[in-house]
């Protein structure tokens, strides 16, 4: 069976994506720091052996191991002349692994920097690293981008603009929330309704949330007045969420998520029954909770 269009297959129901990519790399034996982009080139087989773990649990769609592998991004590791080529390969390696029957999308993350005055980036340097990324990723072979854990709305609208100068695949953008005070912001002030009202009319096919350090009932409020503001917006409009694995423990120096998977899927339910149509999981997420979702939902 051959994938129908993303844009029709995520108007048909539920539609599952993977989990976390950074903490199933560690507990493959990677060290924590290491570029994980590096590793579609030095090491394939891992990266491919987690894509085949999500899409054995039920998912949908696998993300690529790209979320750092921007040229600003990569500059940290040395590796910015490389961002045609580490893109390049993520893409085929989720491809290879998810066939024709399953969906690719490219994963693009933010720079790390702010845009001038804040920081030094120049919107135009910024705008040519997502789309140098993106037609990589393109050429690789993948069914549309996810854009995620944006703060900051010029570059979230930088990275779609970016995006859709290489192609008119479908485009997913999710912002990463905190509780402040009886609502939610990111980290650089944004709101949920900002966040809709101004992505929207961009042209995404999606918008929502992904990581942040809120709760599992948190998440669920996050997802109720999500919904609430892409109905007032547009009534087309589809709404994402990738929830982290629940608030992190520190233990030894180290981010510790323990919630189960059928705690997750019980949280996926109650997001999903708020209206949100595509969920998956974030930080702390594996193949085990992508199974518990895909056991209850499916």
């Amino acid at each position: 069976m051959t994938r129908i269009n993303l844009s029709r297959r995520i108007k048909q129901g539920l539609f599952l994506l993977d989990g976390a990519m950074g903490t199933e790399l560690i507990a493959r034996g990677i060290e924590p720091g290491k570029c994980n982009e590096y590793l579609n080139v030095e090491s394939p087989d891992i990266v491919s052996d987690i894509h085949r773990a999500y899409l054995q649990a039920g998912c949908d769609a696998i993300l690529t191991n790209t979320f750092g592998a921007n040229k600003f991004a990569l500059a940290r590791h040395g590796l910015d002349s490389q961002v045609t080529a580490l893109n390049a390969a993520a893409a085929d390696i989720a491809r290879r692994a998810a066939g024709d029957e399953k969906y690719v999308l490219g994963d693009i993350g933010p720079s790390g920097d702010f845009l001038e005055p804040l920081g030094n980036i120049k919107p135009q340097d910024l705008k040519a690293a997502f789309a140098q990324q993106a037609q990589a990723l393109l050429d690789g072979g993948v069914d549309g981008f996810i854009i995620e854990t944006m703060t900051a709305l010029d570059e979230a609208a930088i990275s779609i603009e970016a995006v859709k100068s290489v192609c008119r695949l479908p485009v997913f953008v999710s912002f990463g929330f905190d509780r402040a005070g009886s609502d939610f912001r990111t980290m650089m002030g944004v709101s949920i309704d900002a966040a809709v009202s101004k992505m929207i009319p961009l042209g995404v096919d999606a918008v929502g949330f992904n990581c942040g350090t809120v709760s599992l009932d948190e998440y669920v409020e996050l997802a109720k007045k999500f919904v609430s503001a892409a109905r007032a917006s547009s009534k087309d409009s589809a709404v994402c969420a990738e929830p982290n694995a629940g608030k992190p423990e520190l233990v030894d120096g180290r981010a510790v998520y323990n919630i189960s998977p059928e705690d997750f899927a019980e949280a996926a339910d109650k997001i999903y029954s708020t209206g949100v149509k595509i969920i998956g999981g974030c930080c702390g997420t594996g193949p085990e909770h992508i199974a518990a979702v895909a056991k209850k939902l499916k």
